[in-house]
């Protein structure tokens, strides 16, 4: 029984030295020099040379790597996919322009918006390959879960007696610009000054696919000190406005596995103060719990598990009134939002902040910098307690990890 016992715990041990083992290396996409780089574990390696490169993005199997090659003057937008595989970079098509791309939640299709014209990359061989025109008059748009449809919104119309209302349709990806094909989804039914806005964008769907939130945009000058956090049930029947906060894709995010929606709110262009980190249930039958000390100012949050809010923390500064706008130096805390426990978790030196955190399977990853440097550094620590360390070296800006849960 003795033996039984010794064997059957040495094959744990075995199998459990095999998971860790067989744990995929830290993966991110980088841009250093304005150059597009991967590191994989320790091997860094660059994928572009002569280029303005900005805003990679990661297909849903890691693959392709979508981004854009631009210009320092911002009138070039061409999208190229750098495919892993092949270790070859290239365009969709002979000549693709766009500032607003996206990759399938499922397969390996990427969707794109040309000055108001959505289309969708045919699949060749595996690889994203020529183009199908889906929807005109696309402001914003998003992949339903399921990848056969999108969410699209069209900005309203200015009319004598004021703004009207904001369209949302839902959109086959064959649709092929088929007017019989677009289906209205909801209609945003805006007015001054508590919903007030003329389009609607960064849409962002829930673990479970039940819900979908994202920003109200009002004009120009409303729109720089304060936009409309909203949410939309995956039918179309249930619309509320969960609360105003500034136009940041990243400072509202959904949890890991329940329908919690955190965000950081607050009106005012300045972040010197009124920036607090907030969770609301979805949908919302009671006050949102508000998660930030008084006399600071959270500029960034993640969910680093179900119960676990990673947020980028400042002192506020309300004693500021005119000049140069002061710079917030942030640290990294970690907010239990079960025990409500809140500490600091990252100690960048005096002159540095700490910025972009991103969750990569157990570790933690983020940006810092000498706010007086042009370049700064990618650190990472694994779980909350672990020693944290230097990643990468001299990147131009925050790092995109591929982790296993983009796959969904």
């Amino acid at each position: 029984m003795k033996f039984r016992l010794i064997v059957l715990l040495i094959l744990i041990n075995f199998l459990l030295s095999m998971a860790v083992s067989a744990e995929a290396p830290l993966t991110a996409a980088f841009i250093r020099d304005h150059q597009l780089w991967i590191k994989t574990g320790e091997q860094e390696t660059q994928i572009t040379k002569g280029r303005y490169v900005y805003s990679p993005k990661w297909s849903y199997d890691g693959r392709f790597l979508a981004y854009i090659d631009g210009d320092e003057q911002g009138e070039k937008s061409d999208l190229f996919i750098y495919d892993t595989k092949a270790k070859e970079s290239y365009q969709p098509y002979v000549r693709v322009e766009t500032s607003d791309f996206k990759w399938s939640p499922v397969k390996n299709q990427l969707a794109y918006s040309d000055h108001g014209l959505l289309n969708v990359t045919k699949v060749k061989d595996g690889r994203p390959q020529g183009f199908e025109n889906v929807a005109l008059g696309v402001s914003g748009f998003e992949w339903f879960p399921n990848g056969k449809e999108f969410i699209v919104s069209s900005q309203s119309s200015l009319r004598p007696t004021g703004w009207g209302p904001i369209p949302l349709y839902k959109v086959p990806v064959n649709a092929n610009l088929a007017k019989e094909k677009m289906q209205k989804f909801y209609t945003i039914q805006t007015h001054e000054p508590d919903l007030f806005g003329i389009d609607a964008d960064y849409f962002k769907w829930s673990q479970d696919g039940k819900w979908v939130s994202f920003i109200l945009i009002p004009t120009a000058s409303w729109s720089m000190d304060s936009q409309t956090l909203c949410v939309l049930s995956n039918q179309g029947e249930q619309f509320q406005a969960v609360g105003k906060m500034l136009g940041y894709e990243d400072w509202f995010k959904w949890a890991p596995s329940s329908n919690q929606l955190a965000y950081i709110s607050g009106e005012g262009r300045f972040f010197v103060e009124n920036k607090k980190t907030k969770i609301a249930d979805i949908p919302i039958f009671k006050e949102q719990k508000e998660y930030t000390p008084m006399g600071f100012v959270d500029l960034d949050l993640e969910w680093y598990s179900q119960e676990q809010v990673i947020v980028a923390r400042a002192k506020e500064n309300k004693e500021w009134t005119e000049g140069p706008v002061p710079m917030m130096y942030t640290a990294l805390f970690s907010v239990n939002i079960k025990t409500e426990e809140q500490k600091q978790i990252t100690f960048p030196k005096k002159n540095e902040l700490d910025l972009d955190p991103q969750v990569a399977g157990h570790h933690l990853g983020w940006f810092r910098k000498d706010p007086n440097d042009t370049q700064g550094d990618v650190w990472v620590k694994e779980g909350l307690s672990g020693d944290e360390y230097k990643w990468i070296k001299n990147v131009d800006s925050a790092p995109v990890f591929f982790t296993v849960k983009e796959k969904q």
